[in-house]
């Protein structure tokens, strides 16, 4: 009869530790999936901080561009006015952005002296490779994601995700526009 009481005792110390343990780890890949929205959060920052030296470069040689560079400022004020809360409106604004801001890069063929311009080139530096970290974070974060997920909607994990209501986290999509292959003419 004491075999059997220890053998209850262990089964149920054995439960309370799996489950605190799994709950742990949902936790945790939830604070994962979170810290990697963070980092993109940063990263847009750093880029939109770098946008009003970039229209102030340009506006000295473009002038006649005046369109491309509000549209880029509205896009910057956009996405900065969107709830930090809403990833998919971020980010969506933020490609938006992202295309604006290559009107900008096309501009400098247009204009040799401003391409010559040594404010600008590490502006340009500066974007393209915050622009690289933009989507490094967006991967860090969907991988984040996708392990999240796969805790709350597997077995047993499951069933405490439910009890505890962790919510599935969605991932960041690429744009339709972007997925499409570039039309390329030899004409």
């Amino acid at each position: 009869m004491l075999w059997l009481i220890v053998i209850i005792i262990l089964l149920v110390v054995g439960a309370v530790v799996f489950y605190i343990s799994t709950y742990n780890n949902m936790v945790k890949s939830r604070n994962w999936t979170d810290e990697a929205w963070s980092q993109i959060d940063v990263q847009l920052k750093r880029r939109n901080d770098l946008i009003p030296n970039l229209v102030s470069t340009v506006k000295g040689y473009a002038k006649h561009e005046q369109d491309t560079l509000e549209k880029v400022i509205k896009m910057r004020n956009q996405l900065v006015a969107t709830p930090a809360d809403n990833r998919q409106a971020t980010m969506a604004v933020s490609n938006q952005l992202t295309d604006s801001l290559k009107s900008i890069f096309a501009l400098s063929e247009s204009y040799p002296d401003l391409k010559a311009d040594a404010e600008f080139t590490k502006l340009m530096e500066e974007l393209t490779n915050t622009e690289n970290k933009i989507a490094y974070a967006r991967q860090l974060f969907n991988s984040s994601a996708t392990r999240y997920n796969n805790q709350i909607q597997t077995f047993p994990g499951n069933i405490l995700a439910g009890a505890h209501n962790f919510q599935k986290t969605a991932y960041l999509e690429t744009p339709v526009e972007e997925k499409s292959a570039p039309k390329v003419s030899f004409e």
